[in-house]
């Protein structure tokens, strides 16, 4: 069979299969098959063929042929996880399901009628993996897990399996220090230093509001354009929504705000600040405007943490970073990861202010912060 007559039978088939001559198409696509011409386009029209037919076993030797010679064919992991589904094998159905929808992980752009084939099986391998995460804590269960006393990593771990949280990596948009574990929100209890800072709230806000209720305004746009830089959320860049009043800038304090906050940059001192000439400490007061939205983004490097102490925190403001959503509370900070995706929103009808500072990770040895400053000092200057 040369090409011409092998395209000309594949088009045959394909005519045949769209008008429901399911017949004709098998015969067509059986004679490909057979001349050893078979591409794996092919193999998935003679399994659509074969289902036709009511004959899962010959759709599954074509599909498993098709999926051997183009084992990225997002058409033929859809069909052989709906075959493993109506088999009952769901763990397959789940690993079919995911192979393609990992395949496909933007639709925006390709056909409704595709869209809506990506919606199914999303939908479809989700109820799947409901169901399997229940079989397997009744199991636990059955085997004395506690899910309110057992390990909220273990917990965690479970709602990832289960595909109820997604798996979120440490992203620095410029250094990367290897070997440092990825942690959304830290333990609380991991820095006690932090009781002294929130002990000062009250002082911090009277001083904030002092320097407020005094003017000119002493905020500016958080995110503002560099000549030598390109715009990084650009979204956001001169935008008067989410403002930043600095205490620390590029390592320095900014004389004419630090002074007139004493109380406030005496509790800083109780914080292992990240300290590197020319970059920081970094301290500031965020305010983010009603309706405000800072969208999905990462910081610049993962040798630091980022601390948030909330002084004005009206209820519909959050917080997200990777799988958690916390609300802003008056005095009670948070520390978190900042090279893993978050984001934050101001859904109510007043302003939110909370003091940002950055910390040393405390995975870092003394040595180590030394050399990281050292080489960011090193970048600055060349």
């Amino acid at each position: 069979m040369n090409d011409i007559e092998m395209n000309a039978l594949g088009a045959q088939g394909m005519a045949a299969l769209a008008r429901g001559g399911n017949a004709e198409a098998l015969r067509c696509f059986n004679a490909i098959v057979e001349a050893g011409r078979a591409d794996g386009t092919v193999w998935v029209a003679l399994a659509l063929a074969r289902q036709a037919f009511g004959d899962p076993e010959g759709t599954a030797h074509a599909l498993d042929a098709a999926l051997k010679l183009e084992p990225q064919n997002v058409r033929a992991l859809l069909m052989k996880g709906d075959l493993m589904a109506a088999a009952g094998d769901r763990r397959a159905a789940v690993s079919f399901y995911g192979a393609a929808l990992d395949l496909v992980p933007d639709t925006a752009g390709l056909p409704p009628e595709a869209i809506s084939e990506m919606d199914r099986v999303r939908g479809a391998r989700d109820r799947l993996n409901e169901v399997l995460h229940a079989d397997l804590t009744r199991g636990l269960l059955s085997r004395g897990y506690d899910p309110a006393n057992a390990s909220p990593r273990f917990n965690e771990s479970l709602d990832l399996l289960a595909g109820r949280k997604r798996r979120y990596i440490q992203e620095p948009r410029s250094y990367f220090f290897p070997g440092l574990p990825t942690i959304q929100v830290y333990p609380r209890e991991s820095f006690p230093w932090l009781d002294a800072i929130e002990a000062a709230t009250a002082d911090i806000l009277a001083e904030l509001q002092a320097l407020m209720a005094d003017g000119p305004d002493i905020f500016a746009p958080y995110i503002e354009a560099e000549v030598n830089r390109p715009a990084t959320q650009a979204d956001l860049l001169d935008d008067d929504t989410w403002t930043a009043c600095y205490l620390w800038r590029d390592g320095a304090p900014v004389p004419e705000i630090a002074a007139r906050c004493p109380r406030t940059m005496a509790a800083l001192e109780h914080a292992p600040l990240e300290r590197i000439a020319g970059r920081s400490p970094f301290a500031l007061f965020s305010k983010l405007t009603p309706g405000a939205v800072i969208a999905p983004h990462t910081g610049f490097h993962n040798s630091r943490l980022v601390v948030h102490l909330p002084l004005i925190a009206p209820k519909g403001c959050w917080f997200r970073v990777g799988n958690e959503t916390l609300t802003w509370e008056t005095g009670k900070a948070f520390v978190f990861d900042d090279t893993i995706e978050h984001e934050a929103a101001n859904e109510s009808a007043e302003t939110r202010i909370v003091l940002i500072f950055n910390i040393w990770r405390p995975e870092l040895t003394e040595a180590e912060q030394g050399l990281v400053a050292s080489l960011m000092e090193g970048i600055a200057g060349l």
